[in-house]
């Protein structure tokens, strides 16, 4: 993160070069009206060094501006949006070494080219303004940025699950025994557990948990399936065991305070995630389903019975141990949720393992490709509902994407919302296919999966006669057009 004390140099910085340029004084000239050396001069324009009292009057008088005005943390408004950003909680909290950014790094780059990286600036939050862009929505993408950089697998937190049964003298067996999880909160954390209150409270219910923290008490909502309850109390020991102090106290959380929050939050799941579905059993399981000869939906709703894990944990934990264990790194996973009210798919999570796969979020109100097996597999799921059938369903495609070279091969699980009796929700995991994948998934040349032409939204697809088509594909036409206008131009001269 930048510091508070690199904010007031840089400004500092800033404003003395500007202020040199805009009298068209040369450094050397500035350097002898005031009396710093040109060196000294040079440090403080980029931000590196900070003058005491005396020495920012000499600059003030030679630069003929009151002192109070060179102090004020005031730029220019030409300057404006740096200051916005530098001031900004997401500048002052985000860890930017984490990334490998070094912050004198990105300091020396505003002080270099202020004008320009202010107008670049300016550009990304317009951006981010058109599109209602909010602090959170930044703090969660860079949370997948940091995932899709160590390929969604922590050895720390994996070492850390590990050194947690065994310090608790807790065997490993399928499924795992939640027993252990509310004894070692209540007896060893001194956690009072409570499973009515949000239940009773209309305001609170659509909320999972709640943690009071003055009174070490966890509100757990009864109607959770067990399943559920067990992440939750697994997170809530990773809180503790792994001492993560600034962390949401709400699940979901209802906004993002911090990226230091989010990211907790994240490890939390993860150690959860790691406690519930043990790597080395799991790892076993999934070389049992990708040596089979044929896919067979039984075997892989056999699996996430066995674990008695959701189908969203299930999936998420096969994306933690698929690049470091099988090799296989070229994947994503979607989340979508479906309302009979309102229609809508909405995708509300997603990751991609080394790079941005053909299925990925769209933030501009387009529907999504209704042939994607994520969507379809809810249709299906659907069907099963009206015949009283509320089980979790599974399914396999192979999705060819329309104008591209690129298939992969998606697994997806649907589900009922089991609070929400008006919605369902699906999630998908989707391997990149390649030789690679051919070799390390024998049910891939299984002839009974089902191959389907798909693209990424119903209003950039060219493809005719399209039953599932959701929308007119006017940006495809808008392309045309252009196109058309083009070769119309290339002809007059």
């Amino acid at each position: 993160m930048v510091s508070q004390n690199q904010i007031v140099r840089l400004i500092f910085g800033l404003k003395i070069k500007r202020l040199r340029q805009k009298k068209k004084l040369s450094p050397q000239e500035l350097s002898a009206a005031c009396g710093l050396s040109n060196s000294y001069l040079n440090e403080i324009e980029k931000g590196k060094k900070y003058p005491k009292a005396d020495k920012i009057m000499s600059l003030a008088e030679a630069l003929s501006v009151p002192y109070d005005e060179l102090v004020s943390l005031k730029l220019s408004k030409k300057l404006e949006p740096i200051s916005e950003l530098l001031n900004s909680h997401i500048m002052k909290e985000f860890p930017l070494e984490m990334f490998g950014i070094e912050p004198g790094k990105l300091v020396e780059m505003i002080a270099n080219a202020p004008v320009k990286m202010s107008a670049f600036i300016s550009t990304i939050m317009e951006i981010a303004r058109n599109y209602e862009m909010r602090q959170e929505h930044f703090y969660l993408a860079s949370l997948r940025s940091y995932q899709e950089m160590h390929e969604n697998y922590f050895e720390e937190l994996e070492e850390a699950a590990s050194a947690f049964l065994k310090e608790h003298k807790i065997k490993w067996s399928a499924p795992f025994d939640r027993k252990h999880l509310y004894d070692i909160l209540e007896q060893k954390y001194n956690y009072t557990i409570d499973k009515t209150q949000l239940k009773e409270n209309s305001n609170l219910q659509l909320l999972r948990s709640v943690y009071l923290k003055d009174k070490h008490k966890l509100l757990i909502n009864d109607d959770l399936a067990e399943f559920q309850k067990g992440f939750l109390l697994g997170r809530e020991l990773a809180y503790n065991y792994l001492d993560l102090e600034e962390r949401p106290l709400t699940t979901p959380p209802y906004k993002a305070n911090s990226f230091e929050e989010v990211l907790n939050n994240f490890k939390a799941s993860y150690f959860g995630g790691a406690l519930l579905l043990n790597k080395d059993e799991l790892i076993g399981d999934i070389h049992a389903l990708f040596d089979a000869e044929r896919w067979s939906e039984k075997k892989l709703l056999q699996l996430l019975n066995k674990y008695e894990a959701s189908p969203e944990m299930f999936l998420h934990r096969f994306t933690n141990l698929l690049a470091k264990f099988f090799g296989i790194k070229n994947l994503f996973f979607l989340r979508f949720s479906h309302s009979e009210k309102s229609k809508k798919f909405t995708l509300t999570k997603e990751l991609h393992l080394s790079r941005q796969h053909n299925p990925h979020g769209n933030e501009l109100n387009e529907h999504y490709c209704r042939r994607w097996l994520s969507l379809d597999i809810i249709y299906q799921l659907k069907a099963r509902m009206q015949q009283k059938d509320m089980q979790s369903i599974a399914g396999v495609q192979i999705s060819k994407y329309w104008g591209t070279n690129n298939e992969y091969l998606c697994i997806s699980f649907a589900r009922p919302n089991h609070r929400t009796s008006d919605e369902q929700v699906s999630v998908t995991i989707g391997f990149q296919i390649n030789e690679n994948l051919r070799k390390k998934i024998k049910f891939l040349a299984d002839p009974q999966i089902a191959t389907k032409w798909v693209n990424e939204t119903c209003e950039r697809c060219p493809i005719k006669d399209c039953e599932e088509r959701a929308a007119k594909p006017h940006i495809v036409r808008d392309e045309k057009q252009v196109e058309t206008i083009e070769e119309a131009l290339k002809l007059l001269n």
